[in-house]
């Protein structure tokens, strides 16, 4: 087996599908990290804008984080509501097509795709911030482990989800009980035995900026910070058909039991922040004081960090969860490239992984791995993606006016307009810190859905039988020609002869030489082959191989040969390495040659004879025929 199907594992059968489905734990580790985890950055994000006003407006964290939790509660039964009513997946999106049209349905699924991006680098930036607050002698490989992790996890996920919400349940359920352990023993031991010994606010102006900063816009600005902390509420809604059945059921105590875990969380931590005077540091994460205040930077402290730091970094695995249901979605829906609809060998939609990976990878490169540079960019997409779901969803339940609808729709609408508030506090917040950049590649992803979207409707036009059905294929009634290019005399040839003489009519070999006398030496041996065959040989004063047989072949009297077939032979090796030490003479002729209508391209593949030979076979594909594709 290659090294690659040794990292996947073998194919799996459609049958087997079951086998990778997730149950309410496994979902937990899945589909929840991104929001669970948010805890490690939401509340220090929140920290870090309340410090400008010094140590007196740090009090203010407890009710700002009381409104978050409120939205949370909110964003957990409205997307309850979205597993039910839309239980095929694709969350805000599939919601907003249905309700709200095709340009804000756009809206929703653009929107998405940025925070799933985001998610990713902002989880590893985390994760690794976490582990370097513990072992600052990591600080400056920032940047190589978030790559590392980054490749890790989208691996696991090409394994399959169920196999990769498996392997994370001991890191998953060890951070959990440990940050509840470390609120526990902090609210009942406020004296914190190994915790700070003064507040560790410490900000530079701060006391000529107390005045403005403990206005409105501070409170704002530290609300839209911490609402980071609720990405991710969503994932479960779009993923919805990766749990077994009953799966909206399962669905709907996972986002239970989410909200639960976060709400909890959230208000802990920002009491043992107030309670032991946390602030900033340059080298320490707030969990990291808190934790460090609580428990003393013992075996109990090193565990919970080690498990927030995989956690963390695990928590991307929300996003390669949810971004490929949703870009199946969209790819069937024709807003992608349909491959992003195909499941690879491991019944995964392995397109959107490695897209998602590739996207992350080259945003963690551009920031340095640095997690407070991307806080700002967080956020925006996710809440534009709730404001749409939940007023999609006040239209959904008139529409439909099931029993209790009216309670049902007030609900999504207070949700619709505290997020909708939410959104314009982010862009009024964040925007000149770098959201700018999000609100610049939401209209560029819509810019390219509907590019796509206008091609393969220009194609399917192109392709249409109309009113009176398909015509009957006819059979070519003239006289066909198989051009076979070829080097020289070798088995190669033999077969590619061999082959040619069972398509056509007739059969003409090619050769392009760069020599005279080379190509007089040639045509010698052929005729003392005596294979039959016509050997026509171009001699060329340029390097390119490909532009004089594509001159000779546009030479071709049409009039004399109805039908005009190229057959391109080709060695082709087992392995890429074996791959690249061939020249890509057949590939680039065959790239020409396949947006012609007026020749069929077929390849005729050899394999060295010390391989495993295939059942013989002429691939053939050709101008109309891969239009349909």
């Amino acid at each position: 087996m290659s090294t690659w199907r040794w990292l996947l594992g073998t194919p799996l059968k459609s049958s087997e599908a079951r086998h990778e489905e997730i149950n309410e734990t496994e979902g937990l580790a899945a589909l929840s990290l991104d929001a669970l985890t948010s805890v490690a950055y939401g509340p220090q994000a929140m920290l870090l804008v309340l410090a400008t006003a010094g140590a007196a407006a740090i009090p203010l964290l407890w009710p700002i984080t009381i409104a978050i939790v409120v939205l949370l509660v909110l964003l957990v039964l409205s997307y309850s509501q979205v597993i039910d009513a839309y239980p095929q997946g694709g969350g805000a999106y599939a919601v907003s097509r249905a309700n709200l049209g095709p340009g804000l349905s756009l809206l929703a699924a653009a929107a998405l795709i940025c925070d799933y991006v985001l998610t990713v680098a902002v989880s590893i930036a985390a994760g690794v911030a976490a582990l370097t607050s513990a072992f600052p002698a990591l600080l400056p490989l920032t940047l190589p482990i978030g790559l590392a992790l980054i490749a890790i996890i989208t691996v696991l996920n090409l394994r399959g989800v169920g196999e990769g919400a498996r392997a994370f349940l001991l890191p998953t359920f060890v951070f959990i009980a440990g940050i509840l352990a470390v609120i526990a023993v902090g609210l009942v031991h406020p004296a914190h035995p190994g915790g700070l010994q003064a507040p560790a606010v410490a900000v530079a102006g701060a006391g000529t900026q107390v005045a403005e900063a403990l206005g409105l816009l501070l409170i704002l600005k530290a609300f839209a910070a911490g609402c980071s902390a609720l990405t991710g509420v969503e994932a479960i809604a779009n993923g919805v058909p990766l749990f077994r059945e009953p799966r909206q059921v399962r669905a709907r105590r996972t986002e239970a039991a989410l909200g639960a875990f976060l709400g909890a969380m959230l208000l802990g931590l920002a009491l043992l922040t107030i309670r032991f005077h946390v602030g900033p540091q340059p080298d320490q994460t707030v969990l990291s004081q808190v934790m460090a205040a609580a428990v003393g930077r013992g075996w109990a402290y090193y565990t919970v960090t080690l498990a927030t730091t995989a956690t963390l970094a695990l928590a991307a695995n929300t996003s390669f969860g949810g971004l490929p249901v949703l870009t199946s979605v969209l790819a069937r829906d024709r807003y992608l490239p349909h491959l992003f609809a195909m499941r690879g060998d491991r019944l995964t939609y392995q397109y959107g992984i490695g897209v998602l990976a590739l996207l992350a990878a080259l945003l963690l490169v551009a920031v340095d791995g640095n997690t407070d540079a991307l806080i700002p960019l967080f956020a925006i997409g996710v809440f534009t993606g709730f404001t749409l779901a939940q007023a999609g969803l006040v239209i959904h339940w008139r529409r439909q006016r099931p029993p209790g609808w009216v309670r049902r729709a007030l609900l999504n609408g207070l949700g619709a307009v505290a997020t909708a508030v939410a959104t314009g506090v982010f862009l009024l917040t964040k925007f000149t810190g770098g959201a700018w950049v999000v609100v610049l590649a939401i209209p560029l992803f819509i810019l390219l859905f509907r590019a796509i979207h206008r091609y393969y409707v220009r194609v399917a036009a192109a392709l249409s039988s109309g009113a009176e059905g398909p015509d009957l294929p006819q059979p070519a009634t003239g006289h066909s020609l198989v051009v076979v290019p070829v080097s020289g005399i070798s088995r190669l040839t033999t077969r590619a002869l061999s082959d040619a003489l069972t398509l056509g009519d007739e059969v003409l070999a090619v050769s392009v030489q760069f020599d005279a006398e080379a190509g007089k030496r040639l045509e010698q041996a052929w005729e003392d082959w005596q294979v039959g065959v016509r050997l026509v040989t171009l001699v060329t004063r340029y390097s390119s191989v490909v532009r004089p047989l594509l001159r000779f072949i546009d030479a071709i009297d049409r009039n004399t040969h109805e039908r005009v077939v190229v057959l391109v032979p080709e060695v082709v090796p087992r392995g890429f390495w074996a791959q690249v030490l061939h020249n890509e003479t057949a590939a680039m002729l065959v790239a020409s040659l396949r947006r012609r209508s007026d020749v069929v391209v077929a390849i005729t593949p050899y394999h060295p004879p010390w391989e495993p030979k295939p059942t013989p076979a002429v691939a053939v594909s050709g101008g109309r025929r891969d239009k349909g594709e």
